[in-house]
């Protein structure tokens, strides 16, 4: 793991038991799954404040989605690391992903419902803003944020980080509320040019604010620093891309909250 997540998890994990940090386990349930997801909110930060929704990549909800909540709520915001999967399930194995993630896609209307019950429990926290909610998700994370945005979700603003680019159809595409930052790799051969072209025809003919940022030579998971771990052909970790990403994604969260 690249240092800056190194120095990340060891700060966490000397951190005084009175720590401004807080991590709270909230335990919800979908179609018969037992979720657990997880709030993180700074008492650095008083008062309520703007809140993000993570939505883990196709592993489950492992540390690196941990991280990347606890990150957010270092930022400022109270984040919630939402369970896709249920039944604590978490995976390095490819083809264990693949079946746990089509089980969540093959019924987009149960996945959309379980996106949206993750913003129900972000909602419930008492240091949530309710006018500012955003979210973000990672490769099936990233799919499951637009998803959760062409449900007309009332949500600020979401952010698509390696994610597989769902084509909204023009009902959906018309009804959505958030603005919208996608961050591809460049060289990222899991989202085929069709795809990207019809995902970006979708949104510009119903006139939605997004945009793309498109990182030269990143290939999928990018952002990830365990990607190079999982031995997959053309899923690796970029330290420029990742460090690139993040800042761009802190931007667009304090532009989407400034906005009125």
């Amino acid at each position: 793991m690249k240092n800056i997540f190194t120095l990340l998890f060891l700060a966490l994990l000397s951190q005084p038991s009175n720590a401004a940090m807080n991590k709270e386990e909230v335990v919800y349930r979908h179609d018969g799954a037992e979720l657990r997801g997880y709030l993180f909110w700074d008492d650095a930060f008083e008062g309520k404040r703007p809140a993000v929704l993570v939505f883990h990549e196709w592993w489950g909800l492992n540390d690196y989605a941990l991280l990347r909540a606890e990150m957010l709520a270092e930022s400022g915001y109270v984040a919630f690391a939402a369970d896709m999967y249920g039944e604590a399930r978490q995976t390095r194995h490819a083809e264990n992903a693949k079946g746990w993630m089509q089980q969540i896609t093959g019924n987009i209307d149960s996945w959309r419902a379980r996106a949206q019950l993750a913003m129900q429990q972000l909602l419930q926290h008492d240091k949530v803003d309710k006018s500012r909610i955003a979210g973000i998700g990672y490769c099936f994370g990233g799919a499951t944020v637009m998803q959760l945005a062409y449900t007309g979700a009332d949500i600020k603003g979401v952010v698509s980080v390696h994610g597989s680019l769902p084509q909204a159809t023009a009902d959906q595409a018309e009804a959505m509320q958030a603005r919208v930052l996608v961050l591809h790799g460049g060289s990222d051969n899991f989202i085929a040019k069709d795809t990207v072209e019809k995902f970006s025809a979708a949104l510009n003919d119903a006139d939605v604010d997004w945009e793309m940022v498109t990182y030269g030579g990143a290939v999928h998971s990018f952002s990830n620093p365990y990607a190079d771990g999982y031995g997959i052909k053309g899923v690796a970790y970029n330290e420029k891309a990742e460090q690139r990403s993040w800042q761009r994604t802190l931007t667009f969260f304090e532009d989407l909250f400034e906005t009125p």
